[in-house]
């Protein structure tokens, strides 16, 4: 589906502020109200709109300690990736998982509040997964641009 210049602006307000009212909405846009309901309903049906959440601080939530890791699998047949998928999203510390190319076959980005938890997911989790053949973590020291936002 192809985007035109309202909806991107819709979609642009949307990321900033998945809140803002229809009303505000029209009022920015210039457009009235049954429009803008119609075109994010349409944005939503379509798939373009996945869904709404709240952004938490993940320090305020007790998850201060971000880590990257970097995972390559002994065997790369289809079965032994999709059980390793199908591992790794019940763990709880994983909030996001990218199959990728390159030295290593899966990115995962894992959120704990400390080294001590982030040890005890490595060992008693992650690596303890039948499959896997190496491990490297990166820890964030500090996060320098952090956004949700798609380009439009």
């Amino acid at each position: 589906m192809e985007l035109d210049e309202i909806d991107k602006q819709i979609l642009e307000a949307l990321q900033t502020n998945a809140r803002i009212t229809t009303k505000e909405l029209s009022y920015d846009l210039k457009l009235s109200q049954t429009p803008i309901y119609e075109r994010i309903k349409r944005l939503e049906r379509e798939g373009i709109i996945k869904g709404y959440v709240a952004l938490l601080d993940k320090e305020k939530v007790g998850k201060p300690m971000l880590t990257y890791c970097s995972v390559q699998l002994k065997e790369h047949a289809k079965p032994f990736l999709e059980q390793f998928e199908r591992e790794v999203v019940n763990f709880n510390e994983v909030v996001e998982c990218y199959y990728i190319a390159g030295n290593f076959d899966y990115l995962l980005r894992v959120l704990v509040k400390d080294i001590a938890q982030y040890q005890n997911f490595l060992v008693n989790k992650l690596a303890a997964l039948e499959n896997i053949q190496n491990v490297q973590s990166m820890f964030v020291m500090t996060e320098v641009k952090w956004s949700t936002e798609t380009p439009l």
